[in-house]
């Protein structure tokens, strides 16, 4: 017992010290960029600069809308008030421009054909389904969509939507948007592909955000996070017992992991778990096949599901 222990520990002390390397290099990279203000260019335009700020970023405004269009938001009482709570909460990027630094960085180390994007500041109206955007070369960050979970303007969302207001979250966002295209899609929709699929997506985050805690990457209170920590072995024994991992049936997805205020084990503990916890379980997943295999990131992401399983050794303690 005694030299497994100092095995492992002589493991970690050798993994850890990787990663400081790592680290390192990534901390070297130059990057230059600043956070573009189009929200405050914009909200503080009228009817005779509007023309300059189109020209200046067309692709913010779709062909086939008149001036007037824009210059009605610019009236809207409602938009107004948004932007005045944007500049109160966000007067300056200065406490996400560091953030910002290290994912770009990061992005550089492990995928260098990415270069350090254009980063832009906008209001999307709260629209949830466009909160940040990393596409190549251009960042969107919606800072409308991260004034905090207790904001009045967020009141008619569910608490579990609330969480993602946080501002805590731009940066999970924003590497959720880059990894779209890079992760290669599942080749079944079996629970166990999907749930392995989105625990790519997580793992992404644990290289390009390592800073951030888990809580946030996946976007969970710590609470929560401790009560999957708490019931991985019940609920890993859930799937299996159940059959679960290698069915087809939509049903799961929403019970495991789509968004939502719980999971749906059909049983009591479901009002203490929080919504999920498949792609929570998925990234435990992939982490154990990563510290258990000598494999790239660029591998992970096109590996299949089913060689991650086999291979990653995962068993939960109980």
């Amino acid at each position: 017992m005694k030299k497994l222990f100092l095995a492992c520990l002589l493991l970690l002390i050798i993994a850890c010290k990787q990663e400081n390397k790592i680290e390192e290099k990534v901390a070297a990279i130059p990057v230059a960029f600043e956070v573009e203000r189009f929200d405050k260019m914009f909200y503080e335009s009228d009817a005779s600069n509007l023309p300059a700020v189109k020209e200046k970023y067309p692709f913010l405004f779709p062909e086939g809308n008149e001036d007037s269009v824009w210059l009605n938001k610019l009236k809207n009482p409602l938009l107004q008030d948004l932007y005045k709570e944007v500049i109160k909460k966000y007067p300056t990027t200065a406490k996400i421009d560091k953030d910002l630094e290290a994912l770009f960085q990061h992005v550089q180390y492990y995928f260098p054909k990415y270069k350090t994007p254009r980063v832009i500041a906008v209001i999307s109206e709260v629209d949830r389904e466009a909160k940040a955007i990393y596409a190549d070369s251009i960042a969107l960050i919606s800072l409308d969509c991260y004034l905090g979970k207790e904001h009045p303007f967020y009141v008619d969302f569910s608490d579990y939507q609330r969480l993602g207001f946080e501002e805590n979250q731009i940066l999970p966002d924003l590497v959720t948007s880059f990894s779209y295209g890079k992760i290669s899609k599942p080749l079944d929709r079996t629970l166990l592909s999907i749930m392995i699929y989105y625990g790519k997506e997580l793992y992404l985050k644990d290289k390009l955000i390592p800073e951030y805690s888990d809580a946030a990457k996946i976007g969970y209170t710590e609470q929560q996070l401790a009560w999957c920590k708490e019931n991985e072995y019940y609920m890993w024994s859930y799937f299996i017992e159940n059959n679960l991992l290698y069915e087809s049936n939509v049903k799961n997805e929403f019970r495991f992991i789509n968004e939502a205020p719980f999971s749906k084990f059909y049983l009591e503990i479901d009002n203490e778990s929080p919504g999920r916890v498949g792609q929570w379980l998925g990234w435990q997943i992939v982490r154990s096949y990563m510290e258990n295999n000598e494999v790239s990131l660029d591998q992970l992401l096109v590996t299949d599901a089913k060689t991650i399983f086999e291979k990653s050794k995962y068993k939960p303690n109980k």
